[in-house]
C-alpha cells in the first residue's frame, strides 16, 4: 500500500489519462497542462479511462519517483471533475487507492480550536 508523506500537496489530475505515458511524459503532462512544478516534492496523480490503473508522480530528492497500481478486478472511484486540477489531502488520496470517493459521508470533521488568552 502508498502512504503518502504527512505534510504532502497531492494533486488529482482531472479527466483521463495515456497510462503509455512514463516518468517524462507525465512530468511534461504536470508543467505544461496543470501548470504546476514537478520538482516541487507534490504528488501527481492520473488515472487511466477504464478507472483501473493509477499513477503517481513525484520528485524525491535527486530523482523522480513513480508509483502505479492496477485492479484486476473493481475500479478507482476517481473523481470526475472540471478541467481544473483537484487538490486533496494525502488521507483522500488513500481513500481513492483502496476504493473510497472522496466524498466520504461518515468521514470525522475536522475540528477547530482557538485558545483562549
Amino acid at each position: 500500500m502508498f502512504y503518502p508523506p504527512a505534510p504532502v500537496q497531492v494533486y488529482i489530475a482531472p479527466g483521463v489519462t495515456d497510462m503509455r505515458k512514463a516518468i517524462n511524459g507525465l512530468s511534461l503532462l504536470v508543467s505544461d497542462q496543470l501548470e504546476l512544478n514537478p520538482f516541487s516534492g507534490s504528488l501527481f496523480a492520473f488515472c487511466n479511462r477504464k478507472r483501473d490503473m493509477v499513477k503517481i508522480l513525484y520528485w524525491d530528492r535527486n530523482g523522480f519517483c513513480l508509483w502505479q497500481k492496477r485492479l484486476e478486478k473493481d475500479r478507482f472511484r476517481w473523481p470526475d471533475t472540471p478541467e481544473d486540477v483537484l487538490t486533496v489531502q494525502g488521507y483522500e488520496l488513500a481513500w481513492l487507492l483502496v476504493g473510497l470517493s472522496l466524498d466520504q459521508q461518515t468521514a470525522h470533521k475536522e475540528l477547530h480550536y482557538e485558545i483562549a488568552a
